[in-house]
């Protein structure tokens, strides 16, 4: 860990952003001068930024066809990934899903390893995400226990089966190619998404029972693609209080007005909206109905999506990174980062203030990236 005071930066501390000093001691901000003092003048000084949601590491762990034999190295190449975007704590999103593959429960207990055994060696705070297809109704009675093995604590749950297609016997979109990923024939494939499919009816009751299960052993629970306000009653009134998502208007608002986190994805504000039509995540910043933006599919979009709100003046600087850093960070309940004040975490994002490009990453005081100009003033 470093002991540092980094002078003539802005800084962006809980009273906004200002020209001042920061020092970290122990992993943590302190509240007087701690070390050796680097010169940050034409730099930004931000809280590390929390990420919610993500699924890009999928890419280290599967390059080309197949998953990596050694799934630690592909956590390692991801981390480095995270933090070259300023990413101090990472919520990484792993299926269980009928889709099998990369998707199914064998590789995901190798992800959740990774996570549970490699990731306490990397300085970025690595954390596991289930998602979990809730028609798999076989795998509820051991899911508690599984997640326990794993070290997961938060469970987001998703339904990506077909239904009208199935249930208007039409041939699902895709059907041979994700046959072809899980390992199976499109005809058995196909049976198992109807055998899912025909038991469907028997879903609400088990999640009530899941939800009641998971809930009392603490576990986080959210969400998946919300789409509309009956939808996220239901899962409030299972203790499921995180909305991942939302398709609609509708759904927002209600999840925001029943007191629920609203979780919109940051790729969807730099896009300029939904890459499949759903709800645009400007609309519900705009309104002040989100609570954190998530990288989704795409670990650069959440700088990006609070310097694009703050640029065009949709909300304040303050307001815009917030919802990259101490809104996910109050969502997940991590009372220790997402500000700048001393006794908090040394989780911090440098930007270079003209380029606005990740200059220097540091999670609990330790250095997770560094490129360019920023290098060579720490090495002075």
């Amino acid at each position: 860990m470093v002991s540092l005071d980094l002078i003539g930066a802005e800084v962006l501390s809980p009273e906004g952003l200002h020209r001042g000093d920061l020092s970290i001691a122990d992993g943590l901000i302190a509240d007087e001068r701690a070390g050796r003092s680097v010169d940050l003048s034409g730099f930004l000084v931000l809280p590390g930024i929390v990420d919610l949601h993500g699924d890009a590491f999928e890419r280290h762990m599967a390059p080309r066809r197949g998953a990596m034999k050694q799934i630690d190295e592909g956590l390692v190449a991801a981390e480095a990934e995270l933090a070259a975007n300023g990413i101090t704590t990472a919520v990484l999103a792993q299926f269980v899903s009928w889709e099998g593959g990369l998707r199914g429960p064998e590789f995901a207990a190798k992800v959740f390893g990774a996570i549970r055994d490699t990731g306490p060696t990397l300085p970025t705070d690595l954390r596991g995400q289930l998602r979990f297809e809730v028609n798999l109704l076989d795998l509820y009675d051991g899911l508690p226990d599984q997640m326990t093995e794993w070290g997961a604590d938060y469970i987001v749950f998703n339904d990506h089966l077909p239904h009208d297609r199935l249930a208007a016997g039409r041939m699902p979109k895709r059907l041979t190619g994700q046959a072809l990923k899980a390992g199976r024939s499109p005809e058995s494939h196909l049976k198992l998404m109807q055998d899912l499919h025909a038991r469907r009816s028997e879903v609400p009751m088990a999640l009530d029972r899941l939800c009641a299960i998971l809930a009392e052993r603490g576990i986080t629970m959210g969400s998946h693609d919300d789409r509309d306000a009956d939808q996220r009653a239901a899962w409030r009134a299972r203790g499921v209080g995180i909305a991942e998502f939302p398709e609609t208007l509708e759904a927002a608002e209600a999840g925001h007005a029943g007191g629920d986190a609203v979780l919109m994805g940051a790729p969807n504000v730099v896009r300029g909206g939904s890459h499949n039509g759903n709800l645009s995540a400007l609309d519900v910043v705009m309104m002040g109905q989100c609570d954190a933006l998530a990288s989704d599919y795409h670990y650069p979009s959440p700088r990006r999506a609070a310097l694009m709100l703050a640029e065009s003046g949709a909300v304040d600087f303050a307001t815009a990174w917030g919802l990259v850093s101490s809104g996910p960070a109050g969502v997940l309940g991590l009372t220790d980062r997402g500000i700048l004040k001393p006794g908090m975490r040394a989780d911090i994002t440098v930007l270079d203030a003209r380029t606005k490009r990740v200059a220097a990453t540091i999670a609990g005081g330790k250095v997770t990236y560094m490129a360019g100009e920023v290098g060579a003033r720490f090495l002075r």
